[in-house]
């Protein structure tokens, strides 16, 4: 889920994440029969924009083609160079030699599928996608700190109200609003992994108040902190065995 956006796809089709984005994920089939797997692969930047310059296009792409996410099909050709990147755990000799020739046939694959344009524009220098990558990448860097929209949009090479409209258009939320949820994600994986109280977690993250963090983290995810961690680890943390009958 992006914003209010939700985005399912199953194994048939890979999600295409171009710019760091704040979402909520949920497996929503799995069991222990068919349990679920899945890969993640970081795109190797210098490599995308070596392969982008290689293939031809055809005209300039000039316009947004939507959120920095997307859904694509998995095709044969796609399908088979991840199970070969895979396979490569099984002969880490061959790591040095093999994964990046296979990273970039997947990403060959990606580019020349219908949401390639997406991988595009997040990666070539100047586009809006990227510029706005930027703005985004500063703000996940430094999202503890205030945000200054007319130091974020020069640091962009915009104008404040084209990065707001092309921010928008790119991770449907503001750069404020994108702030607030990289700090709330951040807040609660934080008193999920590391047992801190809210307050705490909200004074790390860059809150200054603890009514404004508890009244717009139970907006972003249903329920107040404690309440929320709570449920978290309930269905995360394993109950002790019974103890042995003397």
């Amino acid at each position: 889920m992006l914003g209010r956006e939700c985005y399912v796809y199953d194994e048939s089709h890979f999600l295409l994440t171009a710019v760091g984005l704040p979402t909520i994920v949920q497996v929503l089939n799995a069991s222990r029969s068919e349990p679920y797997y899945s890969i993640k692969l970081n795109i190797d930047l210098e490599l995308a924009r070596e392969l982008i310059s290689e293939v031809a296009q055809s005209g300039a792409e000039t316009k947004l083609a939507g959120t920095g996410m997307a859904i694509g099909p998995v095709t044969h050709s796609l399908a088979l160079a991840t199970m070969r990147l895979t396979e490569l755990l099984d002969s880490p000799q061959d790591i040095p030699i093999l994964a990046r020739s296979l990273q970039r046939e997947i990403l060959y694959h990606v580019q020349t599928s219908p949401i390639g344009i997406r991988l595009r524009q997040a990666v070539q220098f100047g586009t809006r996608t990227n510029r706005v990558a930027t703005a985004i990448r500063w703000i996940r860097e430094n999202f503890t700190e205030a945000l200054k929209i007319d130091e974020l949009a020069a640091m962009a090479g915009m104008g404040e109200s084209t990065l707001h409209h092309h921010f928008r258009a790119i991770t449907a939320m503001s750069p404020l609003q994108f702030q607030k949820h990289l700090r709330l994600h951040e807040a609660r994986r934080l008193m999920v992994n590391d047992r801190i109280d809210a307050s705490m977690a909200a004074f790390r993250v860059g809150y200054e108040s603890a009514t404004q963090f508890n009244r717009e983290y139970g907006r972003l995810f249903g329920a107040p902190p404690k309440r929320d961690v709570t449920m978290i680890l309930s269905r995360t943390v394993p109950s002790e065995p019974p103890a042995a009958s003397p």
